[in-house]
């Protein structure tokens, strides 16, 4: 009985040893890649902690110049902040914050190139699309008419579509263009929920160009008449 169990085993052995032959360092080099994949993995989420804490203590530090209206102070912290940690949400809103400050205190050109930076940076869509919104604005305002209209095609999102028609508007009428403004405006307001302040604003810009808007209330209640 025992030699018949020695046998067996003996066979076991060989089988184990011939696979292990076989396939032996395609699992050793199979978990060599896992425990490396997962080294990796832990070292770049430590790492993405560490930058966004830094980023992070950066921008309170930005903020708080914002706050005391410190728009040389804001410029350079986002500076630093930028360069240090570009692929984090803090760069990009702190872009937004200094051009905020840098545009109050009268530097439209510093507050132009913070949002530039973020609408060719940010990793967001969003943070993308709020700063080239604002950055048309001020591209209008400094009469850079074809650099306004290039910002505003480069806004992709639907959520801002309307914000976008609207600022077409604007760059139409400050070109001489009522008719092509005033289309724009009617688009922009027909795509605006109801509620939207923002909305009375359109038609104030569309007033101006001779087109009185209806009060929906009377509308509604001629319609159903």
């Amino acid at each position: 009985m025992a030699s018949h169990l020695d046998l067996e085993e003996q066979e076991q052995l060989d089988q184990l040893k011939a696979f292990w032959k076989r396939w032996g360092n395609l699992i050793t080099w199979g978990l060599t890649l896992a425990v490396a994949v997962f080294a990796a993995w832990t070292g770049w989420n430590w790492y993405q902690r560490d930058q966004a804490i830094k980023a992070a203590a950066m921008y309170d530090e930005l903020d708080r110049a914002v706050q005391l209206g410190e728009a040389d102070k804001a410029g350079r912290v986002f500076t630093d902040l930028k360069d240090r940690y570009p692929g984090t949400a803090y760069a990009a809103q702190a872009a937004l914050q200094a051009a905020k400050v840098q545009f109050d205190k009268g530097n439209a050109d510093a507050a132009q190139a913070s949002l530039a930076w973020a609408a060719d940076n940010a990793k967001a869509d969003e943070y993308r699309d709020i700063a080239r919104l604002r950055l048309a604005g001020l591209q209008l305002d400094a009469k850079k008419y074809d650099e306004a209209g290039k910002t505003l095609d480069g806004i992709k999102s639907k959520e801002f579509a309307a914000l976008q028609t609207d600022r077409r508007g604007d760059l139409f009428k400050l070109q001489g263009k009522p008719e092509q403004a005033k289309a724009e405006y009617l688009k922009a307001h027909a795509a605006m929920d109801k509620t939207q302040d923002y909305r009375h604003l359109v038609e104030a810009k569309l007033a101006t160009l001779g087109v009185a808007m209806p009060d929906e209330a009377a509308a509604a209640a001629g319609a159903g008449k």
